[in-house]
Protein backbone atom coordinates (compact mmCIF):
# COMPACT_ATOMS: atom_id res chain seq x y z
CA UNK A 1 0.00 0.00 0.00
CA UNK A 2 2.42 2.47 0.49
CA UNK A 3 4.58 3.97 -1.92
CA UNK A 4 8.27 4.51 -3.68
CA UNK A 5 10.40 7.23 -2.30
CA UNK A 6 9.89 10.38 -1.28
CA UNK A 7 11.83 13.26 0.34
CA UNK A 8 10.77 16.07 2.47
CA UNK A 9 11.47 19.18 2.69
CA UNK A 10 14.43 21.16 4.20
CA UNK A 11 14.11 22.02 7.80
CA UNK A 12 15.84 22.88 11.19
CA UNK A 13 16.82 20.90 14.37
CA UNK A 14 13.93 21.80 17.39
CA UNK A 15 12.95 20.50 20.33
CA UNK A 16 11.13 17.07 20.80
CA UNK A 17 8.09 18.03 22.26
CA UNK A 18 6.93 21.44 20.82
CA UNK A 19 3.67 22.35 22.26
CA UNK A 20 2.34 23.54 19.74
CA UNK A 21 -0.30 26.89 18.86
CA UNK A 22 -2.85 27.58 15.83
CA UNK A 23 -4.50 30.14 14.22
CA UNK A 24 -7.96 28.38 12.32
CA UNK A 25 -8.34 32.14 9.88
CA UNK A 26 -9.86 30.93 6.56
CA UNK A 27 -9.99 32.82 3.21
CA UNK A 28 -11.19 32.43 0.30
CA UNK A 29 -7.82 32.98 -1.16
CA UNK A 30 -5.24 30.59 -2.82
CA UNK A 31 -1.60 31.31 -2.07
CA UNK A 32 0.66 29.04 -4.27
CA UNK A 33 4.52 29.12 -4.60
CA UNK A 34 5.69 27.34 -6.74
CA UNK A 35 8.67 24.90 -5.73
CA UNK A 36 11.63 25.11 -7.92
CA UNK A 37 13.88 22.10 -7.17
CA UNK A 38 13.74 18.32 -5.87
CA UNK A 39 17.21 16.35 -4.96
CA UNK A 40 17.38 13.84 -7.72
CA UNK A 41 16.70 10.32 -6.54
CA UNK A 42 19.46 7.40 -6.09
CA UNK A 43 18.45 4.40 -8.04
CA UNK A 44 19.36 1.90 -5.39
CA UNK A 45 16.99 3.60 -2.96
CA UNK A 46 14.17 3.66 -5.59
CA UNK A 47 14.87 0.00 -6.01
CA UNK A 48 14.61 -0.85 -2.21
CA UNK A 49 12.16 1.06 -1.30
CA UNK A 50 9.60 -0.26 -4.45
CA UNK A 51 10.52 -3.83 -3.13
CA UNK A 52 9.66 -2.96 0.37
CA UNK A 53 6.28 -0.97 -1.16
CA UNK A 54 5.66 -3.93 -2.68
CA UNK A 55 6.02 -5.89 0.07
CA UNK A 56 3.58 -3.59 2.36
CA UNK A 57 0.92 -3.32 0.34
CA UNK A 58 0.56 -7.35 -0.08
CA UNK A 59 0.37 -7.54 3.78
CA UNK A 60 -1.83 -4.75 4.45
CA UNK A 61 -4.38 -6.99 1.33
CA UNK A 62 -3.85 -10.29 3.25
CA UNK A 63 -1.26 -11.58 0.45
CA UNK A 64 0.80 -14.51 1.31
CA UNK A 65 3.35 -14.12 -1.25
CA UNK A 66 7.10 -15.74 -0.38
CA UNK A 67 8.12 -11.96 -1.08
CA UNK A 68 5.99 -10.88 2.18
CA UNK A 69 7.14 -13.41 4.87
CA UNK A 70 8.90 -11.41 7.00
CA UNK A 71 6.24 -8.85 7.19
CA UNK A 72 3.40 -11.94 7.65
CA UNK A 73 5.35 -12.88 10.52
CA UNK A 74 6.34 -9.68 11.80
CA UNK A 75 2.90 -8.14 11.47
CA UNK A 76 1.21 -10.16 13.98
CA UNK A 77 4.19 -10.47 16.23
CA UNK A 78 3.86 -6.85 16.73
CA UNK A 79 0.33 -7.07 17.45
CA UNK A 80 1.07 -9.12 19.89
CA UNK A 81 3.53 -7.18 21.49
CA UNK A 82 1.34 -4.08 21.01
CA UNK A 83 -0.74 -4.86 25.01
CA UNK A 84 -3.80 -6.17 23.50
CA UNK A 85 -7.02 -4.39 23.52
CA UNK A 86 -6.38 -0.69 22.49
CA UNK A 87 -9.81 0.34 24.40
CA UNK A 88 -8.42 -1.59 27.73
CA UNK A 89 -6.23 0.40 30.28
CA UNK A 90 -2.64 0.86 28.74
CA UNK A 91 0.84 0.11 29.99
CA UNK A 92 2.59 4.37 30.10
CA UNK A 93 5.97 2.59 30.09
CA UNK A 94 5.46 0.85 26.94
CA UNK A 95 3.64 4.25 25.30
CA UNK A 96 7.53 6.03 26.16
CA UNK A 97 8.12 3.96 22.81
CA UNK A 98 6.18 6.78 20.61
CA UNK A 99 8.98 9.06 22.56
CA UNK A 100 11.49 7.09 20.68
CA UNK A 101 9.62 7.36 17.52
CA UNK A 102 9.64 11.21 17.87
CA UNK A 103 13.50 10.97 18.10
CA UNK A 104 13.77 8.68 14.95
CA UNK A 105 12.41 11.24 13.14
CA UNK A 106 13.63 14.07 13.94
CA UNK A 107 13.22 16.64 12.35
CA UNK A 108 10.38 15.92 10.27
CA UNK A 109 7.20 16.76 10.63
CA UNK A 110 7.46 19.10 13.48
CA UNK A 111 7.61 22.80 11.72
CA UNK A 112 6.17 24.58 9.19
CA UNK A 113 8.81 25.60 6.95
CA UNK A 114 9.26 29.05 8.02
CA UNK A 115 7.23 31.11 10.60
CA UNK A 116 3.82 32.55 9.87
CA UNK A 117 2.73 33.59 13.03
CA UNK A 118 2.98 37.07 11.97
CA UNK A 119 1.80 36.01 8.38
CA UNK A 120 -1.90 37.00 7.44
CA UNK A 121 -1.82 34.81 4.21
CA UNK A 122 -4.10 31.91 4.11
CA UNK A 123 -2.01 28.57 3.38
CA UNK A 124 -4.87 26.32 2.94
CA UNK A 125 -6.58 26.30 -0.15
CA UNK A 126 -10.67 27.02 -0.57
CA UNK A 127 -11.41 22.68 -0.53
CA UNK A 128 -9.93 20.67 1.82
CA UNK A 129 -7.18 18.21 0.52
CA UNK A 130 -8.01 14.50 1.27
CA UNK A 131 -5.71 12.00 2.47
CA UNK A 132 -6.58 8.23 2.42
CA UNK A 133 -3.95 6.48 4.82
CA UNK A 134 -3.28 4.67 7.70
CA UNK A 135 -1.10 5.37 10.76
CA UNK A 136 1.73 2.97 10.84
CA UNK A 137 2.50 3.15 7.39
CA UNK A 138 5.78 4.35 7.00
CA UNK A 139 4.93 6.11 3.17
CA UNK A 140 2.19 7.45 4.35
CA UNK A 141 4.08 9.41 7.65
CA UNK A 142 6.10 10.95 4.74
CA UNK A 143 2.99 12.93 3.36
CA UNK A 144 1.79 13.63 6.84
CA UNK A 145 5.20 14.98 7.46
CA UNK A 146 5.03 17.25 4.43
CA UNK A 147 2.04 18.84 5.46
CA UNK A 148 3.10 19.56 8.96
CA UNK A 149 5.88 21.84 7.15
CA UNK A 150 3.15 23.22 4.39
CA UNK A 151 1.27 23.76 7.36
CA UNK A 152 -2.07 22.32 5.53
CA UNK A 153 -5.21 21.26 6.75
CA UNK A 154 -6.76 18.08 5.15
CA UNK A 155 -9.22 15.80 5.80
CA UNK A 156 -7.85 12.15 6.98
CA UNK A 157 -9.84 8.84 5.75
CA UNK A 158 -8.20 6.62 7.84
CA UNK A 159 -8.39 2.93 6.21
CA UNK A 160 -6.58 0.23 8.71
CA UNK A 161 -6.43 -3.15 7.44
CA UNK A 162 -10.07 -4.51 8.14
CA UNK A 163 -11.69 -1.53 7.18
CA UNK A 164 -15.51 -1.82 6.31
CA UNK A 165 -16.03 2.21 4.59
CA UNK A 166 -12.64 3.94 3.61
CA UNK A 167 -11.11 1.30 1.59
CA UNK A 168 -14.11 0.76 -0.66
CA UNK A 169 -13.84 4.65 -1.31
CA UNK A 170 -10.14 4.15 -2.67
CA UNK A 171 -11.08 1.40 -5.34
CA UNK A 172 -14.20 3.65 -6.16
CA UNK A 173 -12.11 7.28 -6.33
CA UNK A 174 -8.50 5.34 -7.36
CA UNK A 175 -7.56 4.96 -11.03
CA UNK A 176 -6.01 1.62 -10.77
CA UNK A 177 -9.31 -0.09 -8.97
CA UNK A 178 -6.93 -1.30 -6.22
CA UNK A 179 -5.91 -0.44 -2.24
CA UNK A 180 -2.87 1.32 -2.52
CA UNK A 181 -1.44 3.83 -0.03
CA UNK A 182 -1.45 6.76 1.08
CA UNK A 183 -3.55 7.80 -1.77
CA UNK A 184 -4.27 11.63 -2.29
CA UNK A 185 -7.31 13.82 -3.46
CA UNK A 186 -6.98 17.18 -4.20
CA UNK A 187 -10.70 18.66 -5.42
CA UNK A 188 -9.40 22.63 -6.06
CA UNK A 189 -7.48 21.21 -9.05
CA UNK A 190 -8.91 17.55 -9.85
CA UNK A 191 -5.96 15.47 -8.95
CA UNK A 192 -5.46 12.25 -7.42
CA UNK A 193 -2.88 10.34 -6.97
CA UNK A 194 -0.87 7.42 -5.06
CA UNK A 195 2.97 6.92 -4.38
CA UNK A 196 4.26 9.54 -1.36
CA UNK A 197 7.06 10.84 -3.95
CA UNK A 198 4.28 11.98 -5.96
CA UNK A 199 2.36 13.44 -3.33
CA UNK A 200 4.80 15.27 -1.55
CA UNK A 201 6.46 16.69 -5.10
CA UNK A 202 2.48 17.22 -6.05
CA UNK A 203 2.06 19.37 -2.35
CA UNK A 204 5.37 21.18 -2.75
CA UNK A 205 4.82 22.02 -6.14
CA UNK A 206 1.25 23.36 -5.79
CA UNK A 207 1.12 24.99 -1.99
CA UNK A 208 5.23 25.10 -0.68
CA UNK A 209 7.67 27.39 -1.29
CA UNK A 210 10.89 27.10 -3.06
CA UNK A 211 12.90 25.10 -0.67
CA UNK A 212 15.02 22.13 -1.93
CA UNK A 213 14.20 18.51 -0.21
CA UNK A 214 16.01 16.49 2.05
CA UNK A 215 16.12 12.52 1.69
CA UNK A 216 13.57 10.51 4.42
CA UNK A 217 15.16 7.53 4.84
CA UNK A 218 13.44 4.24 4.64
CA UNK A 219 15.09 3.02 7.59
CA UNK A 220 13.96 5.71 9.77
CA UNK A 221 10.75 5.99 8.32
CA UNK A 222 10.01 2.24 9.74
CA UNK A 223 11.20 2.84 13.47
CA UNK A 224 7.83 4.09 14.50
CA UNK A 225 6.05 1.25 12.84
CA UNK A 226 8.48 -1.19 14.72
CA UNK A 227 8.72 0.31 18.05
CA UNK A 228 5.01 1.40 17.93
CA UNK A 229 4.51 -2.18 17.43
CA UNK A 230 1.66 -1.79 15.27
CA UNK A 231 -0.98 0.51 16.47
CA UNK A 232 -2.69 2.31 13.60
CA UNK A 233 -2.27 -0.53 11.30
CA UNK A 234 -5.51 -2.49 12.38
CA UNK A 235 -9.71 -2.17 12.37
CA UNK A 236 -10.45 -2.32 16.25
CA UNK A 237 -13.43 -5.20 16.38
CA UNK A 238 -15.57 -3.38 18.46
CA UNK A 239 -15.41 0.18 16.33
CA UNK A 240 -18.78 1.73 14.88
CA UNK A 241 -19.61 0.52 11.87
CA UNK A 242 -21.41 4.03 10.37
CA UNK A 243 -19.39 7.10 10.77
CA UNK A 244 -20.60 9.85 12.68
CA UNK A 245 -22.38 12.48 10.97
CA UNK A 246 -19.45 14.80 11.63
CA UNK A 247 -16.22 14.84 11.37
CA UNK A 248 -13.56 15.31 14.16
CA UNK A 249 -10.94 18.18 14.39
CA UNK A 250 -7.61 17.17 15.51
CA UNK A 251 -5.05 19.88 15.98
CA UNK A 252 -1.59 17.92 15.40
CA UNK A 253 1.36 17.58 14.55
CA UNK A 254 3.21 14.72 12.47
CA UNK A 255 5.91 14.31 15.20
CA UNK A 256 4.27 15.02 18.18
CA UNK A 257 4.89 11.86 20.32
CA UNK A 258 1.11 11.86 22.22
CA UNK A 259 -0.42 13.16 18.91
CA UNK A 260 0.95 9.99 17.23
CA UNK A 261 -0.98 7.97 19.78
CA UNK A 262 -4.09 9.62 19.44
CA UNK A 263 -3.99 9.46 16.08
CA UNK A 264 -3.24 5.92 15.90
CA UNK A 265 -6.73 5.46 17.69
CA UNK A 266 -8.70 7.46 15.33
CA UNK A 267 -7.01 5.01 12.52
CA UNK A 268 -8.12 2.18 14.90
CA UNK A 269 -11.82 3.18 15.22
CA UNK A 270 -11.85 4.29 11.10
CA UNK A 271 -13.13 7.73 11.87
CA UNK A 272 -12.81 10.43 9.33
CA UNK A 273 -11.45 13.62 10.82
CA UNK A 274 -9.73 17.15 9.63
CA UNK A 275 -6.33 17.13 10.99
CA UNK A 276 -5.21 21.05 12.05
CA UNK A 277 -1.75 21.04 11.67
CA UNK A 278 -0.15 23.21 14.31
CA UNK A 279 3.55 22.99 13.56
CA UNK A 280 5.63 25.13 15.02
CA UNK A 281 5.56 28.54 13.23
CA UNK A 282 1.71 27.71 12.34
CA UNK A 283 -0.60 29.99 11.38
CA UNK A 284 -2.97 28.09 13.66
CA UNK A 285 -1.56 28.61 17.05
CA UNK A 286 -3.38 31.73 18.14
CA UNK A 287 -6.80 29.96 17.26
CA UNK A 288 -5.77 26.96 19.08
CA UNK A 289 -3.95 29.22 22.23
CA UNK A 290 -7.97 31.22 22.29
CA UNK A 291 -9.62 27.48 22.37
CA UNK A 292 -7.83 25.47 24.46
CA UNK A 293 -6.30 28.10 27.14
CA UNK A 294 -2.84 26.34 25.84
CA UNK A 295 -0.57 25.42 22.94
CA UNK A 296 -0.48 21.67 23.83
CA UNK A 297 -1.52 19.36 20.90
CA UNK A 298 -3.19 17.09 20.08
CA UNK A 299 -6.31 18.89 21.18
CA UNK A 300 -9.22 17.25 19.44
CA UNK A 301 -12.80 18.64 19.11
CA UNK A 302 -15.70 16.42 18.09
CA UNK A 303 -18.53 18.15 16.74
CA UNK A 304 -20.81 15.91 16.93
CA UNK A 305 -20.84 16.02 20.97
CA UNK A 306 -19.37 19.74 21.00
CA UNK A 307 -16.32 17.73 23.47
CA UNK A 308 -13.15 19.70 23.34
CA UNK A 309 -10.72 17.83 25.25
CA UNK A 310 -7.19 17.79 26.08
CA UNK A 311 -4.28 15.60 27.73
CA UNK A 312 -4.06 12.48 25.25
CA UNK A 313 -4.77 9.62 27.72
CA UNK A 314 -7.96 11.54 28.37
CA UNK A 315 -8.44 11.32 24.37
CA UNK A 316 -7.77 8.07 24.20
CA UNK A 317 -10.36 6.97 26.56
CA UNK A 318 -13.05 9.41 25.59
CA UNK A 319 -12.78 8.36 21.67
CA UNK A 320 -13.17 4.65 23.16
CA UNK A 321 -15.93 4.90 25.18
CA UNK A 322 -17.59 7.26 22.87
CA UNK A 323 -16.96 5.16 19.16
CA UNK A 324 -17.10 1.95 20.17
CA UNK A 325 -20.29 -0.13 19.19
CA UNK A 326 -20.87 -1.19 22.50
CA UNK A 327 -21.76 2.51 23.24
CA UNK A 328 -24.02 2.83 20.56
Amino acid sequence: MPCKSCKSPNRSFIGLFHKNPDNNHKSSNVVIWKRNSFYARKAVNQDKEAQISQEQEDVGNGSSSSSTSFLSFLCPLLKLFSAGDPSKERNYLLEATSSLSTLARLPWGSRALYDRLNDQRNVDPPMRLQLFEFEACPFCRRVREAKTELDLSVEIFPCPKGSVRHREMVKRLGAKNSMQFPFLVDPNTGSSMYESSNIVKYLFDQYGPSFGMLESTIITGWVPTLLRAGRGMTLWEKSIKEPPSGKLELFSYENNPYARIVREALCELELPYILQSVGQGSVRAKSLLEMSGSNEVPYPVDHNTGMKIGGYKNVISYLFQSYSSAST
